[in-house]
């Protein structure tokens, strides 16, 4: 099992993004989950009375958290800063490589949770309608980009092995200071 810290970006990478560089993430995040809600509805309406939630996704190597609310056609999503006071119902703290891995399913967010590499409060039947909703979605990075065909299936690829190229970077960036001192 990789833990959170083995997960993290690396130092040269978390310092190359100001606390600024995710806010023009909300929008084009907002439209997008706006448009996975038109194209498949169901996803949404699996979340039941928790789909107004507030999320707080925090990926602790950013200097920034987004505040989704994933209310099908009216989701918004949020960029805030990350030690801004942000009202929230839950939130899930990880590095962003897990949580990404998370949402793809590669990665498996219980047995991270309990590992402790991912960290979550606040409304325990909102996190189990939200888990529940993303594996039962199997969703793709095209899904939430609007991509279909070739294009799609381009999106797909270049999108997860970039993911899995950072990965595999972020696990051996200890190995490599191992290696060094």
């Amino acid at each position: 099992m990789r833990d959170g810290e083995e997960m993290s970006l690396p130092a040269f990478a978390r310092r190359m993004l100001p606390p600024f560089a995710g806010l023009p993430l909300g929008p084009f995040l907002t439209l997008s989950l706006r448009s996975l809600a038109r194209r498949r509805p169901q996803v949404f309406e699996r979340l039941g009375e928790h789909r107004r939630a507030r999320y707080l996704i925090d990926p602790t190597d950013l200097p920034f958290a987004f505040c989704v609310v994933p209310d099908g056609t009216a989701a918004t999503v949020r960029v805030v800063f990350r030690n801004a006071e942000t009202p929230s119902d839950v939130a899930i703290r990880g590095p962003i490589l897990v949580l990404l891995g998370v949402l793809e399913g590669a990665l498996d967010g219980d047995a991270l949770f309990f590992h402790r590499a991912i960290s979550v409060t606040g409304k325990t039947e909102a996190v189990v309608a939200l888990r529940n909703a993303i594996e039962d979605a199997e969703l793709r990075p095209s899904d939430l980009l609007g991509l279909t065909g070739v294009l799609g299936k381009f999106a797909d690829a270049g999108i997860l092995g970039g993911l899995d190229m950072a990965q595999r970077v972020a696990t051996s960036a200890p190995a490599r200071r191992e290696f060094e001192t």
